[in-house]
């Protein structure tokens, strides 16, 4: 291993593109629609557009600091150079952490969509050991290089995102009615408000590898607002194509299975079965593209010891932060403790998603002049962020606390370490 030597930039704006869509799209499509539409009805796909508003400040946030750096860690050097080194720390750590749990829920998740196609997946040693290898096959592949990396993702993206193209032209071009758009009485608009926000989440994670891109001040802000109304698009279609499809909808997770089922028969249910495990796959396989990167960027700031920031000789990929967020991922995957993480994964993104919203507006203070747009949407990103966070329950607040804690021993010990 080489200290010195860095990643080479060969992604380009279809690669940044791809790690943008996996980073959003995951199981929740398949589950969204029918959830949203059994709470708000036709007025669903509208929902979503509110969504995609809600959260368009905290982008275009992401956007405007994105223009600033060229190097990898995203909102790890958001955070440092606005507030400094802790801060930056704290805004990649949650992530990480929660991330590795993550990696092994959602790979579990994966296999129990598998399972409805092969039944032998449902032995839980089986199911066990097929997560756990391929845990282990994803992060030895990751190690081979970006451009093998991005183009595995490319090839998930088209098996997920075909089938719910083809579920769409059925709509389209079957004997279905489509419903007319009724405003409807909200008994829990908060709730439906904070599902349509959470469904955009994760597109923070394209701004990471920065360092690895081949012009991301250029690339970056296009990618981010252009794929976040592409992947909008997407939900309102989806959205759409259920409730022409469905007479009856229900709040059923595999209910967009069955719609598949009514218009195109049991391979239609298969076919949707199948494409939610790699939506899946694909979305576990960008986390392993961002979150060694976050990892990485932060041992490249001395937050971390200068293991995480070893570079492979041959293959020019940050490998020991791969190995550790894949390989801590698989040993995870085998216990049943991962659950409690999971639950804190969504305030440690808003940690992340605070800190860089705030950065933004500092470093222009810093710069000479606050631009009045930018300071806007930093402060209805801020806003968000707040509302949101005030509606999770104690046992997040509690192990968030936690992670809070123990990454801050972690900063204590690398900086007394870097002698700083």
């Amino acid at each position: 291993m080489n200290d010195q030597v860095k990643p080479p930039r060969t992604v380009g704006v279809w690669g940044t593109s791809l790690i943008q869509i996996n980073g959003m799209i995951g199981a929740g499509i398949f589950a969204l629609p029918a959830v949203l539409v059994a709470a708000v009805g036709s007025f669903a796909p509208v929902m979503i557009i509110m969504g995609g508003i809600l959260i368009l400040p905290l982008c275009l946030s992401f956007a405007w600091l994105a223009t600033r750096f060229d190097r990898t860690g995203g909102p790890v050097l958001y955070g440092k150079v606005a507030f400094g080194s802790f801060a930056g720390f704290q805004a990649g750590w949650g992530r990480a952490a929660s991330g590795i749990v993550a990696l092994a829920a959602n790979t579990h998740v994966m296999f129990s969509y598998f399972a409805a196609i092969f039944p032998v997946l449902e032995n839980e040693t089986i199911n066990s050991a097929a997560v756990f290898l391929t845990l282990i096959l994803a992060t030895l592949y990751n190690i081979l290089g970006m451009r093998s990396s991005v183009n595995a993702l490319g090839v998930l993206t088209v098996l997920k995102l075909v089938p719910l193209g083809i579920l769409v032209l059925a709509a389209v071009f079957g004997n279905f009615t489509s419903p007319s758009i009724i405003l409807p009485e909200f008994s829990d608009a908060e709730t439906v408000i904070l599902l349509t926000f959470y469904a955009f989440t994760g597109f923070e994670g394209v701004v990471v590898p920065a360092g690895e891109m081949k012009n991301p001040k250029r690339d970056l802000p296009r990618v981010i607002i252009v794929t976040l109304a592409g992947v909008t698009l997407a939900y309102v279609l989806i959205i759409w194509a259920y409730l022409t499809i469905v007479t009856e909808p229900s709040g059923d997770a595999n209910a967009l299975a069955g719609a598949a089922q009514i218009a195109l028969g049991q391979v239609g249910a298969a076919m949707i079965a199948l494409a939610a495990g790699f939506s899946i796959m694909a979305n576990t396989f960008g986390g392993m593209v961002v979150v060694p990167r976050i990892v990485y960027g932060m041992a490249e700031q001395g937050m971390l010891p200068g293991w995480f920031e070893r570079i492979h000789p041959r293959f020019l990929t940050p490998a020991n932060a791969i190995m550790f967020y894949g390989f801590t991922g698989a040993l995870f995957s085998l216990t049943g403790g991962f659950a409690a993480l999971a639950a804190a994964s969504t305030l440690t993104r808003i940690l992340t998603y605070v800190i860089t919203a705030a950065a933004l507006p500092m470093i222009e203070h810093r710069e000479g002049r606050i631009k009045p747009l930018h300071g806007l949407m930093a402060v209805l990103a801020l806003a968000s962020c707040v509302w949101i966070a005030s509606h999770a329950g104690m046992q997040s607040w509690t192990t968030f606390g936690g992670l809070f804690v123990v990454g801050t021993i972690l900063f204590l010990i690398a900086r007394r370490q870097s002698g700083d």
